[in-house]
């Protein structure tokens, strides 16, 4: 079955969709030796190339999944003119393609970050439509009022927008330090410090300990990572109603789950 070529130059990590509408348009990729164009549609038999290097077209269930447990003053950009330590620094190679972060942490804040080599994947992950949320452990300096939860769940505006959390719960804490588990829809830069600060509370840590379906594991120690299994892959794909055309992969992953039950989500477009 074929597919269109933004779609298969994606899924093999190269970039997101639009990035490779722009690379098709600007005439480096090539399909059976004519310069491909907006609207083409691949298969397995068809030969590509992009600036002259021939992509080995594969099925889906060769993608991986990476779960991290991001360090605090690690940074998601994949080269930094500083020369500060990026998550890629450590990431095994892979054949073709790229890994790619789903959704970043910003230099202060760590825990789990998911990083695939599926572009599709990816995408349907970050995009708001798809309804995945995002979990985050916080430390605050200051215990927040019933007051203070009602506003963050009903909306405060930030910049002209109305921002808010769909779910706020005390976990720990005392003197000064308390900790709070806090759910966002989408997750944008410094959404969870703006909305604490708008009810006078400063975030001293941050962790991000759930992304959809994927939790960040207990034994899994900071900076470390772990591959995720066959059968988590499948279960992640179905969710997401991604194509995956076996369940096995040539790598093994994790022997322990990093996915807990989830809701369906709702059909995509």
């Amino acid at each position: 079955m074929s597919e269109k070529l933004q779609k298969v130059l994606a899924s093999h990590g190269l970039g997101s969709r639009r990035q490779m509408e722009k690379w098709i348009v600007a005439g480096r990729v090539v399909v059976n030796g004519q310069t491909a164009t907006i609207g083409d549609r691949v298969d397995a038999t068809d030969q590509v190339a992009v600036d002259d290097r021939r992509l080995v077209l594969r099925d889906t269930q060769a993608a991986r999944v990476l779960v991290m447990n991001k360090r605090e003053g690690v940074i998601c950009t994949r080269r930094d003119p500083q020369g500060r330590e990026t998550v890629f620094d450590a990431l095994p190679g892979v054949h073709q393609g790229r890994w790619l972060n789903v959704g970043r942490l910003d230099i202060n804040s760590g825990g789990l970050l998911l990083l695939t080599t599926d572009g599709t994947l990816a995408h349907r992950l970050t995009h708001p439509s798809t309804g995945i949320d995002r979990e985050y452990a916080v430390r605050v300096n200051g215990e927040l009022s019933p007051e203070d939860i009602e506003r963050l769940l009903t909306g405060v505006d930030i910049d002209g927008e109305t921002r808010r959390f769909s779910d706020v719960r005390y976990y720990d804490g005392s003197g000064r330090n308390h900790w709070y588990h806090v759910v966002l829809m989408e997750g944008r830069n410094h959404e969870v410090r703006d909305l604490f600060a708008s009810q006078g509370r400063r975030v001293s840590r941050l962790k991000r300990v759930r992304y959809g379906p994927v939790v960040l594991p207990s034994w899994l120690r900071r900076g470390q990572f772990a591959e995720m299994g066959p059968e988590d892959l499948a279960t992640l794909y179905g969710l997401l109603r991604l194509p995956i055309t076996q369940p096995a992969t040539s790598r093994e992953g994790s022997s322990r789950s990093l996915l807990i039950p989830y809701p369906e989500l709702p059909v995509q477009a």
